[in-house]
């Protein structure tokens, strides 16, 4: 009984899914940030370019293990992105103390993706990252919301439904209907 209890507590089996969904999240998401790493390592220095795909780290598990929900759509995680990004650098030119800066970074990002009805979690990292992201970031300014956070997420969001809607009973975005 106490068991029982303090699973439900935990939310224990609250995101039901099967192997075969785990599978294909698994390969969706290791694949799109494979090309992520590639395409991001291409354009940018690494220490630009890690603390980025490290957000779209936490996109993929979102947009590959619960592509219907809420906070996967691709206006979420485009905006959520790109709205953090310009926030979290605007934060990073004009508080000086780093600490300070990011918190404010993330907080008025939350802020902001609840007022543009764009919340997308891993948008705090992107925020986050602008601030902490090191000087190869701060030197990129406001590009850095263009090229890499805007051209990750599109990608991401591409990669999302060419690899989501090629399984049956699978789809994304969730206007779109389910194949059969």
């Amino acid at each position: 009984m106490f068991f029982a209890k303090f699973r439900q507590f935990l939310g224990v089996g609250q995101v039901g899914t099967n192997s075969t969904e785990g599978l294909i999240a698994a390969l969706g998401g290791g694949l799109s940030i494979l090309l992520l790493v590639g395409f991001s390592l291409w354009l940018f220095p690494v220490e630009s370019a890690t603390p980025v795909i490290a957000s779209m780290g936490a996109s993929a598990v979102l947009l590959f293990a619960l592509p219907q929900g809420p906070l996967s759509q691709p206006w979420p995680v485009l905006a959520g992105h790109c709205i953090s990004a310009i926030i979290g650098v605007t934060c990073a030119q004009y508080i000086p103390q780093p600490s300070i800066a990011a918190a404010c970074a993330v907080g008025l990002a939350i802020a902001a993706m609840h007022q543009c009805k764009c919340i997308h979690p891993p948008g705090g990292a992107t925020a986050f990252a602008a601030v902490i992201g090191g000087s190869a970031i701060r030197q990129l300014g406001f590009w850095f919301v263009l090229f890499p956070v805007f051209a990750n997420a599109l990608v991401m969001v591409v990669l999302t439904v060419v690899i989501n809607n090629a399984f049956k009973g699978r789809r994304y975005p969730v206007g779109l209907p389910v194949a059969k």
